[in-house]
């Protein structure tokens, strides 16, 4: 039985993300996805309780995932949690330079070795970064989150 990490931030989780747990749930028997809080992000839009719960929403009709939160190093969790490896996807050449060296990285630490998934193409430009700085300045990212996601944000900026 093969278990994988898929790390992140998720705030807020996109179709990106969404895309990357489904194509994990059918490759591998068993998916943690685990919401990590990260200060290199920079100020968040949600609250981590409020990505848990969209976390687990959005992603109900998988089987094989569950859903944790963190804070501390990845690879401790990989380890708590039993990985066999840590997921990351990959949107362009700039994700690779980066997450290659996390990866090194990780895996002197603890031995926990990370895949890489490449994105759809049509997805390839989704980050939350992006998408809250859109959600702030009142544009539409109703076609790049879920629909759990999307009326959270828009309840979220009603108030």
């Amino acid at each position: 039985m093969t278990r994988v990490l898929y790390p992140g931030s998720f705030d807020p989780v996109h179709n990106g993300h969404l895309e990357m747990v489904e194509t994990a749930a059918g490759l591998f028997d068993e998916v943690v996805v685990a919401a990590l809080i990260n200060p290199s992000k920079g100020d968040g839009l949600l609250a981590l309780e409020d990505r848990m719960a969209l976390l687990d929403e959005c992603f109900d009709h998988l089987d094989n995932v569950e859903t944790r939160k963190f804070d501390g190093l990845v690879v401790d969790l990989a380890v708590d949690v039993e990985a066999d490896f840590i997921i990351k996807g990959l949107r362009a050449v700039s994700d690779f330079e980066s997450e290659l060296q996390m990866a090194q990285m990780n895996a002197a630490i603890s031995g926990v070795q990370t895949l890489f998934l490449p994105t759809a193409t049509r997805r390839s430009f989704l980050a939350s970064r992006l998408i809250r700085e859109v959600v702030r300045l009142g544009g539409d990212v109703s076609d790049m989150v879920p629909e759990p996601v999307l009326r959270r944000l828009v309840g979220r900026l009603d108030r």
